[in-house]
C-alpha cells in the first residue's frame, strides 16, 4: 500500500511539474515569436512608408534606424513593371524571382504573410500612386526561436530529472507519518488478537470440560467462576479498545466546562483509599485548592482513575504512593508516584504505547497495557501532556494541564 502511494505521489507530482512546464515554456516561446514578428511588422512599415528613392539600383540612404533585418522594396507600376531596392544581401537583378515573389504575395488578401519557401515575411503597401512589397528576411528569427526551444527542452529536461529525485525525497518524507501509523495499526491488531485469544481459548477449554459428565459438581462450579472471570476480563479489554477507537475517529469537539480540578481529584481518591489500604498501600495527597480550568470533567476524572490505578497494580507492597497538584505560572501540574522497581528511560517513553507492558508486569492478567495509551490520548484532547520519570526509586506519571 505504501508504494502504491509513494508511486501516486511521484505520479502527481510530476504531472504538475510537466503542466507547469508546458504552460511555462509555452508562454515563454509563444511571447518571443509574437515579441519578434512585432519588431519585424514594425520595421517592415517603417520602410513601406518612407518616400521613393531617385536611384533603384543603389542601397538608398534614407533606411530608418531600426532597420536590423536583410530586405529589399518591391515597387510596382501601373504597367504592371517592377523596380526592387533595398539590402545588398539580395540579388535584386533576378526580375523572374521577384516576379515569384510578387505573385506569391499577391495571392494572398492579407496585408502581411510569410512566403515560407524563401523564408521571407512581406508587406504589401498601396497609397494610390504606387504599390510597394517590402520583403524581409525571417531566416534569422527561425533560427533565434528553434534555438529557443531546444534551450528550452534541454532546461525542461535537466529540471524534470531534478524534481524527480525531489518527489522522490518528498514521497519518502510524505508517506512517513502514513507508514508509522501503518505499522502502529498492524502491531495493534495483533496485539488485540493476541490478547482475545487467551481469554476465549480460556472460556472454550472451561466450556468443554464443563461439558463433560466426569468432572465432579464442584469441578463445574470452579470452571463456571474461570468463564465468568474471564469474560469480565475480556469485556474489560473490548471495553479499552472501544475507548481507544473512539479516541482515534472522534473529530467532534471536545465538550468541556469550567470545572474545579482539586475537587474532581479529591473525589478521585475517596473510592481508592479502602484499595490501597486492603493492598497494604498508603495513600497520601498534596493538593493545591481551587485549580480550575476548561475541560471534560467525565474524561478527566478517567484520567485519574487510570494513573492510581496504575499504582495500586504495579507500586511496592508496603510501600507508599502520593498523588500530587499543583499550580504553576500558566497551566497545573498533576503527579503520582510511588515505590517501585526502576523504569529505563526508554521504557518511560514506551509505556505510553498500546499494549506495551514492561516485562515484571506483562504476566499480570489484570493489565492490559491500555490504560495509559487512553490516558494520553485524552490529555492530548485537553492539549495537555503527559509523561513518565523514574529516579530515586520513585516511579512518577506527571500530567500538565493548561488553565
Amino acid at each position: 500500500m505504501l508504494k502504491r502511494l509513494r508511486i501516486k505521489f511521484i505520479a502527481v507530482i510530476m504531472s504538475i511539474v510537466t503542466v507547469l512546464f508546458v504552460v511555462i515554456f509555452g508562454l515563454v516561446l509563444h511571447l518571443t515569436k509574437q515579441n519578434i514578428e512585432r519588431e519585424s511588422v514594425q520595421m517592415m512599415r517603417s520602410l513601406a512608408f518612407r518616400p521613393p528613392v531617385a536611384s533603384p539600383v543603389h542601397k538608398p540612404d534614407n533606411v530608418p534606424k531600426n532597420i536590423r533585418l536583410p530586405f529589399f522594396t518591391v515597387d510596382i507600376n501601373s504597367d504592371g513593371e517592377i523596380t526592387a531596392f533595398g539590402s545588398d544581401y539580395y540579388d535584386l537583378s533576378d526580375k523572374e524571382m521577384l516576379r515569384r515573389l510578387v505573385d506569391a504575395a499577391n495571392e494572398s488578401s492579407s496585408e502581411t504573410g510569410i512566403i515560407s519557401e524563401y523564408d521571407l515575411r512581406y508587406m504589401k503597401f498601396d497609397n494610390g500612386r504606387r504599390s510597394s512589397i517590402v520583403f524581409a528576411d525571417i531566416s534569422s528569427e527561425k533560427a533565434m526561436i528553434r534555438g529557443l526551444i531546444r534551450n528550452s527542452i534541454i532546461i525542461g529536461l535537466i529540471g524534470y530529472v531534478v524534481f524527480f529525485f525531489i518527489s522522490l525525497l518528498l514521497a519518502k518524507w510524505v508517506t512517513k507519518p502514513v507508514e508509522k501509523n501503518w505499522n502502529e495499526q498492524k502491531q495493534f491488531i495483533a496485539d488485540a488478537s493476541h490478547e482475545l485469544k487467551t481469554p476465549l481459548t480460556v472460556i472454550m477449554t472451561n466450556a468443554e470440560m464443563l461439558s463433560d459428565k466426569k468432572y465432579t459438581e464442584s469441578d463445574r462450579e470452579g470452571f463456571t467462576k474461570n468463564i465468568l472471570s474471564t469474560s469480565k476480563r475480556m469485556r474489560g479489554l473490548v471495553e479499552s479498545l472501544l475507548e481507544l477507537a473512539r479516541l482515534d475517529s472522534s473529530k467532534a469537539p471536545l465538550k468541556t466546562s469550567t470545572l474545579d480540578l482539586s475537587k474532581l481529584i479529591n473525589d478521585c481518591i475517596l473510592p481508592f483509599e479502602p484499595l490501597f489500604y486492603e493492598s497494604g498501600l498508603e495513600l497520601s495527597a498534596d493538593i493545591d485548592d481551587g485549580i480550575s480550568l476548561e475541560g471534560n470533567k467525565d474524561k478527566l476524572r478517567q484520567v485519574v482513575n487510570i494513573l492510581l490505578d496504575n499504582e495500586l497494580k504495579y507500586s511496592d507492597p508496603a510501600g507508599s504512593v502520593t498523588i500530587k497538584l499543583k499550580r504553576q505560572s500558566s497551566s497545573c501540574l498533576l503527579s503520582v508516584s510511588g515505590a517501585g522497581a526502576p523504569i529505563s528511560k526508554e521504557d518511560c517513553q514506551n509505556i505510553f504505547k498500546r499494549f506495551f507492558r514492561i516485562d515484571r508486569s506483562r504476566n499480570d492478567v489484570q493489565s492490559y497495557g491500555l490504560g495509559l495509551p487512553i490516558a494520553q490520548s485524552i490529555i492530548s484532547e485537553h492539549h495537555g501532556k503527559i509523561w513518565a520519570e523514574s529516579s530515586d526509586g520513585l516511579n512518577t506519571f506527571c500530567v500538565s494541564l493548561p488553565n
